[in-house]
């Protein structure tokens, strides 16, 4: 009975040392010398070139985010890139696979029940993009046409939303990421793809055509982009928060922005010609974590 309760010690005391590595994630990647970062296929803040080559203004961001964690571990951290997708990315944070996801999620309410949020680094607004001869140019020319969006992404609320909202009626399609969203638009699928206007301009200047495609109609909704970690790792959250801060007041985030946003960039060598919006210039000036209902409240 002595050797059971003993052995059951133990084991408590394994477990519980590996549930507060797994909640320590600064313990965590310095005992093991690596950080897995969670990056995008197909977003404009976050994308591949292929080959396992990851880029975008949030991937480039954190890499500099973990260049200071290196700096406080006292060791060069190697970088695992992690692809995620809409519908995994939480779940991987939550359960270790990802430690810092820097793709392009939506701050949200619902969403911080489950994972914590880092500093608001990029202030996105959804919109609609058609072709350029469809005629289409505002909310209401969507009624009975096909309306693509992708799975697992807030645009999907915000459009059924709007549908309610306008006394519209269209079919809605889901790509499983937002470049088959996209494809769904580009080979007249859908009639309209409505998501992140960074996303549409993204994929837009990496078509065969852009000329092709507009991006039109009312901003419907605006929304906080942050950077996810695991909920309640505070000393996890305070460390990248103050390299996003340090960042933004050494002007390298507006560097950083002007390279990816402003300039010709891969695999086209064309420029996305989005100029650094007023909301997200108050985000840096301020730094918080606000959910995007607050936004809304504005």
């Amino acid at each position: 009975m002595k050797k059971q309760l003993v052995a059951l010690a133990v084991t408590a005391l394994a477990m519980g040392s590996a549930f507060a590595q797994a909640n320590d994630t600064l313990a965590k990647i310095k005992g093991s010398g690596a950080i897995a970062l969670g990056v995008r296929d197909s977003s404009a803040l976050s994308y591949t070139l292929g080959n396992g080559k990851y880029v975008g203004f949030h991937t480039e961001m954190g890499e500099r985010i973990v260049d200071d964690l290196s700096k406080a571990a006292g060791k060069k951290l190697a970088i695992n890139y992690v692809p995620v997708t809409s519908q995994n990315r939480i779940p991987l944070v939550q359960n270790g696979t990802v430690d810092l996801e820097c793709g392009s999620t939506t701050n949200n309410a619902t969403r911080q029940k489950d994972v914590d949020f880092a500093s608001t680094t990029y202030v996105e607004v959804v919109r609609i993009a058609v072709k350029a001869n469809s005629g289409i140019k505002d909310l209401k020319d969507l009624n009975g046409k096909t309306v693509a969006t992708t799975t697992g992404t807030t645009s999907v609320q915000t459009l059924r939303k709007n549908e309610r909202a306008q006394g519209i009626d269209f079919k809605e399609v889901m790509g499983k990421d937002h470049a088959d969203s996209f494809l769904l638009l580009e080979s007249g699928r859908a009639d309209a793809f409505v998501m992140d206007g960074s996303i549409l301009a993204a994929n837009i200047s990496k078509s065969k055509n852009p000329k092709e495609f507009a991006i039109v109609g009312p901003e419907l909704s605006v929304e906080p982009i942050a950077c996810m970690v695991r909920k309640g790792d505070d000393a996890f959250k305070k460390a990248v928060d103050e390299s996003i801060a340090r960042q933004i007041k050494d002007g390298s985030l507006a560097k950083l922005y002007d390279k990816w946003f402003m300039q010709p960039i891969p695999p086209t060598n064309t420029a996305l010609n989005l100029p650094l919006s007023d909301a997200t210039k108050a985000a840096w000036a301020s730094p918080n974590n606000k959910p995007m209902e607050d936004y809304v409240k504005k």
